[in-house]
């Protein structure tokens, strides 16, 4: 349901003003929900802005908290009056700079509410005027056209409603053309918002954040062609967030997003969900669904929609979108499905331990319903990521991966996590780059919108030596995707893979800048290298060797040593490296790097060797890596190069 604000019926004309102004330099455009100071728009968030125009639109009047949070959140709603009410009244007083114990706006009347006290006159005239009684009128999502408020019958004429109806074909065809300019692919594009978690207990944020991940997924599958939704990674950045919602359609490149909460109560499930136009922050659509736990798939079903028919009525000049049909769970099909949300959960931390828990929740989803395709494609896709996070062969992990993914699509072939878990396996560890680009071309057929897939085909062209075709993918993960600080990453190694050593610079700064202990980052002490920056690359090496100690710290302080001519720190930076062997388990290759860097070329072929014996993941970017330049007239590297599928 949606809230348009209409005119009470009147006894004579009055003048509903665009724009008030209050005390000495406020004014407050109602319709448009914009407060400006002497000119100046000042930022506040939405609820707190709601909640001043119900406090403005009753001046005088006495405002109480239930008053507010029917108009708001609706009669019935589940909120927590303290934390919401308070806190934007709290925002509201901030932003006026008013005093709640001598208030010249909002005062509050201790167990009642809130009245406005100010006085307010129309910002087109000159001398004040009563302000309307501003009543929500409720429009059906379902017929309500964007954009048109609902006046009474007796006011409105016959020539207006003609007027009217021609600015409104006007706007729908500008916001169209608008919409379509602000995004570079043409589409629409629109961004998920975290899910807030209204049960109080941190413990079911699983919950929440999985239906943020359930509501992309659904709505990145309706009609890729037309509508693009940003990815989970940079979406969940927002999480626990205040930015004001214009801010964030700027940093994510969005018309819409949709935002919610979620609680969970003796059983019962109720879902809030909006859908916000950013131009004008318009409140397009709105709902709240109270549903059993068990139909959840068929309510995110739902949702996505009625979302999709509020944005076709925008977009227009396409086929009617239609999700998939999903139909309620069975008590021990939802079971497995809230184990896999929590799979998904822990995975999404991207850590060892985090990738330990996953692989439990999902295997126990595996283990309650051994047809569930999602569970399976999750554990191939935690296995074949936990070699670089728990240092375990790949041995070890890789074939686990490989069964998992194979299960996963021989249950479901249309399932882009399948896929892109058999393309890493078959890239990574079979070294077989066919395989790999064709399962990675098909994640991203089933989901044009899936930024993983887009993501790891650019590296995949990439390590190939195909840049041409790499930035192309890479440009749209990261317009899937613009706060992932992978994606951005990868996109400074294909530029340094390509030898655009400038660039590849700039960009690893500007990772650095957002994160400055990205561990992927370091990749800018090997850029520094081959520009000849050999001040820059030790400082940085020692700035990462005494932030982390981590082996890999020691290899590039033994490369970067070895290359600018002080052999003596190279030495005991290898010397360093074999220490920590002693103890774990290191990559073959790192050895090699370091041996590379002191000109040692036999003792780094060994390394290569060793690592390839060892199935190192880290061979694949032999081809392209300007680290490895000075081994290439070698005949050994040239048989390297072709073992694992890179030669010309």
């Amino acid at each position: 349901m949606l809230l348009f604000w209409g005119v009470a019926v009147a006894s004579e004309p009055v003048r509903i003003p665009g724009s008030i102004r209050f005390g000495e330099d406020f004014e407050f455009d109602i319709h448009a929900y914009r407060l400006r100071r002497s000119g100046r728009i000042l930022k506040l968030e939405r609820i707190p802005t709601e909640i001043l125009a119900v406090l403005v639109e009753q001046q005088g009047q006495l405002v109480s908290r239930e008053q507010i949070v029917e108009r708001i959140w609706g009669k019935g709603a589940f909120l927590d009056t303290d934390n919401s009410i308070n806190g934007a009244i709290r925002k509201v007083r901030q932003v006026l700079k008013d005093d709640p114990e001598q208030p010249r706006f909002i005062q509050t009347v201790t167990g009642k509410g809130y009245r406005f006290i100010a006085s307010v006159t129309n910002a087109d005239l000159p001398r004040p005027v009563a302000v309307p009684n501003l009543r929500p009128v409720v429009v059906s999502s379902r017929t309500a056209k964007p954009g048109v408020r609902r006046w009474p019958v007796l006011l409105v004429l016959l020539g207006i409603a003609i007027v009217l109806i021609a600015v409104l074909g006007l706007y729908l065809r500008r916001s169209h053309s608008q919409v379509r300019a602000l995004s570079p692919s043409g589409r629409v594009m629109l961004a998920v918002l975290p899910f807030e978690n209204l049960t109080g207990d941190p413990s079911q944020d699983y919950f929440s954040d999985g239906m943020t991940e359930e509501m992309i997924a659904q709505l990145g599958n309706l009609d890729p062609q037309h509508l693009g939704v940003i990815a989970r990674t940079s979406v969940m950045q927002y999480k626990h967030n205040t930015k004001p919602l214009d801010q964030i359609g700027r940093e994510l490149g969005i018309q819409y997003t949709l935002e919610g909460s979620v609680r969970r109560d003796s059983g019962k499930l109720r879902i809030t969900a909006q859908l916000i136009q950013l131009r004008d922050q318009t409140h397009l659509w709105a709902r709240r669904y109270d549903r059993e736990p068990g139909n959840l798939l068929a309510l995110q079903g739902e949702i996505a929609q009625e979302i999709a028919d509020e944005i076709q009525l925008r977009i227009g000049g396409h086929e009617q979108i239609s999700s998939a049909e999903q139909h309620p769970l069975s008590p021990k099909a939802s079971e497995t499905y809230e184990l896999y949300l929590k799979g998904r959960y822990f995975s999404n931390k991207r850590t060892m331990q985090g990738l330990q828990q996953a692989i439990e929740y999902f295997q126990q989803a595996v283990d309650k319903d051994p047809a569930y395709a999602r569970a399976y494609a999750g554990l191939a896709e935690a296995y074949a990521l936990m070699g670089g996070y728990s240092g375990s062969p790949p041995t070890e992990l890789m074939p686990k991966a490989r069964a998992a993914a194979q299960r996963a699509l021989e249950l479901d072939e249309r399932l882009p996590e399948g896929h892109t878990a058999r393309a890493v396996i078959a890239q990574t560890y079979d070294w077989d780059w066919p395989t790999a680009e064709k399962e990675y071309q098909r994640a991203i057929q089933l989901n044009p919108n899936y930024a993983t897939g887009h993501h790891w085909y650019a590296e995949c062209l990439a390590l190939q030596g195909r840049f041409d075709e790499a930035f192309p993918q890479i440009e749209s993960a990261r317009q899937l995707d613009p706060l992932s600080l992978i994606i951005a990453t990868d996109y400074g190694a294909i530029l340094y893979f390509s030898r655009q050593y400038d660039r590849a610079i700039e960009q690893f700064r500007g990772v650095l800048e957002m994160e400055p202990n990205f561990p992927r980052a370091q990749m800018l002490i090997a850029a520094y290298v081959q520009k000849g920056m050999f001040a820059e690359a030790l400082a940085e090496a020692e700035a990462w060797r005494r932030r982390d100690h981590l082996p890999w710290s020691w290899v590039m302080a033994a490369y970067v040593s070895g290359r600018s001519g002080n052999q003596t720190k190279a030495k005991l930076a290898v010397e360093q490296l074999q220490r920590l062997g002693r103890y774990r388990e290191l990559d073959p290759l790192s050895f090699a790097v370091a041996y590379i860097g002191m000109g040692e070329n036999d003792q780094a072929l060994l390394g290569l060797e060793k690592a390839y014996r060892e199935h190192s993941s880290s061979l694949t970017a032999l081809k392209v890596d300007p680290i490895y330049d000075p081994l290439r007239g070698e005949p050994r590297f040239q048989e390297l190069v072709r073992r694992i599928g890179l030669a010309q």
